[in-house]
């Protein structure tokens, strides 16, 4: 998915270790025009921009397509990160400028790493009515910022733990362990609590770990979280206690890794270190998507009647903190 803010902020990203456990709540963004989506972001933010390398998340959804217009995001690029794709319901198109062409239903991942340069699209399919999902971002490290385009999906098998349906995408958790390469450590799971029950996930103490609640009322770690808010739990924690209010079953995502321990600029869809590496993403981009020879990008696949201009560089050049 693409940041379609008409005028993002741009964003310097300093990792730090917030031991203890705090409440992230979301803000709404509208994606587009007067039947846009609308998604609830609570990374980046003010208090915390990074869990682990996880430095972007967009909750959406359940959304009747019918009147939001589900998601329909043409052509546009990323740098520097790699992005997951979750459903809860509905399907989604995905087409790149490397050639993949995947669809992506629930308890499945798309997960795409845009390294030294890639352009999607993600469109819901005629086939969905209701849309509900998470959009992810991952950033790259700086050792692996400019590595090659590639495309993964996944379709882990359900486990159980104690009574809880957990399924892992990335990462280990519970005696599961997802295939797909990442380039950092992480961890991220979807995880099912039955109403009134409980669960103590046993997980790396060295990692920062966030509990993203999609249904149900939750407390981690003591820390109550409803809908869309995301529960932080910082390191020396070897274990996970999550337990679901009495009245529904409550259904989370568990997002974790190791300190990412670098700075990183974010800008629109671009993950880069300074603001000179931003500005020629944009620049590359808008003389691509023009009709320029394929370069950081691609080749922009055929099908592709729209692409997405990168908005306009802020006037003021930013540095990165230190």
């Amino acid at each position: 998915m693409s940041n379609l803010e008409k005028n993002p902020v741009p964003r310097t990203c300093e990792d730090t270790d917030i031991p203890g456990v705090e409440l992230l709540t979301a803000r709404d963004v509208p994606l587009g025009g007067p039947r846009a989506m609308t998604v609830r972001r609570t990374l980046p933010q003010r208090s915390r921009s990074l869990i682990g390398a996880w430095c972007f998340a967009d909750h959406y959804g359940p959304d009747d397509v019918s009147v939001s217009g589900g998601m329909q995001v043409p052509g546009h690029p990323h740098t520097g990160l790699q992005t997951v794709s979750w459903l809860f319901s509905g399907e989604i198109e995905h087409r790149d400028s490397i050639g993949t062409h995947a669809m992506v239903t629930p308890g499945q991942m798309n997960l795409m790493t845009a390294g030294h340069g890639i352009a999607h699209s993600e469109f819901s399919t005629p086939r969905t009515t209701t849309l509900h999902g998470v959009q992810l971002w991952v950033a790259l490290p700086r050792e692996h910022a400019d590595t090659a385009p590639a495309f993964e999906h996944y379709e882990p098998d359900p486990i159980d733990i104690d009574g809880t349906r957990a399924l892992v995408f990335l990462g280990s958790l519970g005696g599961s362990t997802s295939p797909v390469q990442t380039f950092s450590p992480l961890v991220g799971a979807e995880i099912t609590i039955p109403a009134g029950e409980s669960v103590t996930l046993e997980v790396d103490a060295g990692f920062e770990h966030g509990v993203l609640v999609d249904t149900g009322v939750i407390a981690a770690c003591g820390q109550e979280a409803k809908k869309a808010e995301l529960v932080f739990v910082g390191t020396g924690h070897p274990q996970l206690h999550l337990e679901a209010g009495p009245d529904e079953a409550a259904r989370v995502l568990l997002l974790g890794g190791a300190p990412f321990g670098e700075q990183i600029l974010m800008w629109w869809n671009f993950v880069g270190r300074t603001q000179d590496e931003i500005t020629a993403y944009s620049e590359d981009w808008q003389r691509e998507r023009e009709g320029g020879d394929p370069g950081r990008f691609g080749a922009l696949p055929m099908q592709w009647d729209q692409t997405l201009p990168a908005p306009g560089m802020p006037a003021v050049r930013l540095r990165p903190r230190s």
